[in-house]
């Protein structure tokens, strides 16, 4: 598999060391947003290719940990708003 555009926007915002808030708030580019798009409307009209059913898969698989992680921001900001 190779490294798609969305894995490189997390790995990158990762390596920069978000806070909660950031994670909570984050959003994929609006050319990742696209390309998921995209591969998701030829899913169900023309088809895709072996390597972008792989490439829509992982994106989809990314999407997931990132929601999960977004959650988990979203606990973490709230024990810390009821602590003050």
């Amino acid at each position: 598999m190779s490294v798609t555009r969305a894995y490189e926007e997390v790995i990158d915002f990762i390596a920069a060391g978000p806070s909660s808030r950031g994670v909570a708030e984050y959003r994929p580019s609006e050319a990742t947003r696209a390309r998921a798009v995209d591969l998701l409307t030829r899913e169900k009209t023309t088809g895709l290719t072996p390597e972008e059913t792989d490439e829509l898969s992982s994106t989809l698989r990314l999407e997931h940990i990132m929601r999960l992680a977004k959650a988990r921001a979203r606990q973490h900001l709230a024990a810390e708003h009821q602590a003050l």
